[in-house]
């Protein structure tokens, strides 16, 4: 399955407020400008996608900004590591 159709990003504010399918997580990416990504669940238990959770944790703790989770990586090395994912 294409990345493209793991991974769907919100675009605008008005689609922000859709609802997440089940089965799925928003993240919010980025170090500046951060983008809303709509994730598998399954993508939480893969020990590289961790290793992201755990610098969310240091960075923010509990409290995400964004309203969602929150990770602290470029937009890059998100969509590499999710690429990498969807393959295994």
């Amino acid at each position: 399955m294409a990345i493209h159709n793991i991974l769907r990003r919100s675009l605008s504010a008005e689609k922000r407020s859709i609802e997440v399918p089940k089965g799925h997580l928003a993240v919010y990416v980025g170090e500046n400008n951060k983008k809303r990504f709509v994730i598998p669940l399954s993508y939480l238990n893969h020990p590289l996608f961790q290793e992201l959770l755990c610098r969310a944790e240091e960075e923010f703790g509990y409290h995400h900004p964004m309203g969602g989770l929150t990770i602290p990586c470029t937009e890059d090395l998100f969509l590499d590591l999710t690429s990498r994912l969807s393959i295994t």
